[in-house]
């Protein structure tokens, strides 16, 4: 296909322009993710993950629960931070800080 450009006003260059950039940036996206897709593929193959591979490290620790909050336990605190409302309640309305551990 070929567009003669020399007969395209200021505003239809413009607007292909603009296509051409949009394009190229949705082609770079999908090559960086298919590249990425490749190369988590091979670590995987290999027994690691790409961020081992990559030497990059976690976030950090998460720390693990371990106070329940026995009328919900979804409810869970790590001993750190603020203590949340349910293990204040709880607290002071007579309950051992054991009595609450997982």
């Amino acid at each position: 296909m070929t567009i003669d450009l020399d007969s395209m006003s200021r505003e239809e260059l413009m607007a292909l322009k603009k296509n051409v950039d949009k394009a190229l940036a949705s082609f770079e996206k999908r090559q960086r993710e298919a590249a990425l897709a490749a190369a988590q593929k091979a670590a995987q193959e290999h027994g690691f993950s790409l961020d081992e591979i990559l030497g990059k490290k976690s976030a950090g620790r998460t720390a693990v629960p371990k106070y329940r909050n026995p009328e919900d336990p979804t409810q869970t605190w790590t001993g750190r931070g603020r203590q949340p409302a349910w293990y204040k309640q709880a607290i002071e309305a007579g309950a051992n800080p054991s009595d609450l551990e997982i």
